[in-house]
């Protein structure tokens, strides 16, 4: 008896030690990071770009496959997730945005952010205003989103049963890499810190450049600006490995992209008509970046000789290019005493703004427009300054 019982309290203690799988530290290291970035794809492809944003639709096999390792692993709930991230879309950087840095405070955010989803999570005018549209069917009703907790907690048994005693880590990180990465570091820092390819209306950025580890929100600018893509990487040195993965999954039939941003593409020159009109609209954020740094090349070649200025205003290539209405009171104040200093400056800003001004007039007609597009490029190609000049020829080559 004693034997058998000792026998017994070896076998609990092993299995507590390493549980049924045996495995190393780094086998188990290795198993938390793939268990998570499944976790992270399942997020940005199923939850955001197909759920919320319906840039694409996946395979029934593939769609509820993520709906259950999200139940697994998260507990959120598709309606829940889908309804406040497209609410902070549509009131970004506002007081009604669930989660925004620029109102709360990144401190808040960072800290806070999976309990602002919470609270948000249970407004129900949010969820009956912008939840239409996502899984309704018996097993999100019955079990998915009645017992968002039985998954989570499914999820530790089997974690223990694995790995034994270190299995409650692992469930752990399990348990707040989305809090940390989505519900923190995108709606925080995205919104907060890093470089922006595009002047959008609200203070999104790309964090970085390359996004992996958080499967290609890190481009949350590019985003912004193309919220309905599929495709998140906008330049050559970006990549999107989400976007990766739903080529792969589009070559098999598992998911049909419906939109990604689009290109801009060059004919021959010709005058401004109605198809340069549709295409400067669709690319009128590629097209504005363009200008800006059109704009900060003639700044830097000015400001060289206009050493003042250049004491005064050497951080202007910081805002220049930044969308007027974005621009601080001080911001503005050096915007008018730059314009006031070189003729040619204050033309090319001019210029921007008659510019922007001509996909802004919702109450004109296409003709009007066309008319507006056209004499704009005459006036930049009659300005003297080969800066617009070369600009407008190069809008004139839209299609």
């Amino acid at each position: 008896m004693n034997t058998a019982s000792g026998f017994s309290v070896d076998l609990f203690l092993g299995w507590l030690a390493n549980g049924y799988l045996n495995w190393s530290l780094w086998e188990i290291l290795f198993f938390t990071l793939a268990v998570t970035h499944i976790t992270i794809a399942a997020v940005t492809i199923f939850l955001h770009r197909c759920q919320a944003h319906r840039a694409l639709d996946l395979h029934p096999i593939v769609s509820h496959f993520f709906r259950f390792w999200l139940w697994l692993t998260t507990g959120m709930v598709t309606k829940e997730w889908a309804a406040i991230h497209r609410k902070h879309h549509a009131k970004c950087e506002t007081v009604d945005d669930p989660h925004s840095p620029q109102i709360l405070g990144i401190g808040t955010v960072l800290s806070r952010g999976a309990e602002l989803y919470k609270k948000e999570s249970h407004n129900q005018e949010t969820l009956d205003k912008f939840g239409h549209g996502t899984p309704d069917d018996w097993l999100e009703r019955n079990i998915y989103a009645k017992y968002p907790s039985l998954g989570v907690s499914l999820m530790l048994i089997i974690d223990v049963f694995l790995f034994g005693g270190l299995g409650f880590t692992v469930w752990a990180v399990q348990m707040l890499w989305i809090p940390i990465t989505a519900a923190g570091v995108i709606n925080g820092i995205g919104h907060f810190w890093g470089y922006r390819n595009y002047d959008c209306e609200d203070a999104s950025t790309n964090i970085v450049p390359w996004g992996i580890l958080i499967g290609g929100e890190e481009l949350h600018n590019n985003h912004h600006t193309f919220a309905t893509s599929a495709k998140l990487s906008s330049k050559w040195y970006e990549f999107d490995i989400g976007w990766f993965y739903i080529q792969v999954m589009s070559a098999v039939g598992l998911a049909k992209v419906k939109k990604i941003p689009p290109k801009l593409v060059l004919s021959d020159l010709r005058p401004a008509d109605q198809n340069t009109l549709e295409a400067i609209i669709a690319n009128r954020y590629e097209i504005m970046a363009r200008y800006s740094k059109t704009l900060h090349s003639f700044f830097t070649n000015e400001v060289q000789h206009m050493q003042v200025l250049a004491v005064h205003l050497k951080d202007a290539r910081t805002w220049l290019g930044k969308d007027e209405l974005r621009l601080t009171q001080e911001e503005k104040a050096k915007l008018e005493e730059l314009m006031g200093t070189n003729a040619q400056l204050r033309k090319m800003i001019e210029m921007r703004r008659d510019l922007q001004a001509i996909w802004s007039r919702s109450n004109a007609t296409g003709e009007q427009l066309v008319s507006q597009l056209h004499t704009w490029c005459q006036r930049a190609e009659d300005s003297g300054l080969s800066s617009l000049r070369n600009f407008s020829l190069r809008l004139r080559r839209c299609v």
